[in-house]
C-alpha cells in the first residue's frame, strides 16, 4: 500500500517522469523516428511469422512423413498376408 502511494505521489509531484518518450508521446507523424519505428516492428513481425511458419512447416512434414510411413507398413503387410495365403 506504502509502495503504491509513493508512486502516485512521484507521478503528482513529477509528471514528466511518467511521460513515454519523445517519439510516443507527442512526436510528429511524419517524423525519421516514427518511420523508423513502423519499419522496425514489420521488421520483427516478419522474422516471428518466418520461424512460425517453419515450425509449422517442419510439423507438415513430419505428419506426411508418419502417414507415408504407416500406408508403406500396411502395403507390406497385406503383402505378406497375400504370400501367405498361396499355396506352393
Amino acid at each position: 500500500m506504502r509502495r503504491a502511494l509513493f508512486f502516485l505521489f512521484v507521478l503528482a509531484v513529477a509528471p514528466s517522469f511518467a511521460r513515454a518518450c519523445e517519439s510516443c508521446y507527442g512526436a510528429a507523424t511524419e517524423s525519421p523516428l516514427i518511420d523508423a519505428a513502423k519499419v522496425g516492428m514489420f521488421l520483427l513481425l516478419a522474422v516471428t511469422l518466418s520461424v512460425q511458419g517453419g515450425f509449422v512447416a517442419f510439423f507438415l512434414h513430419l505428419r506426411n512423413k508418419a502417414r507415408r510411413f504407416h500406408e508403406a507398413e500396411i502395403e507390406a503387410e497385406w503383402n505378406e498376408l497375400q504370400r501367405g495365403d498361396r499355396k506352393p
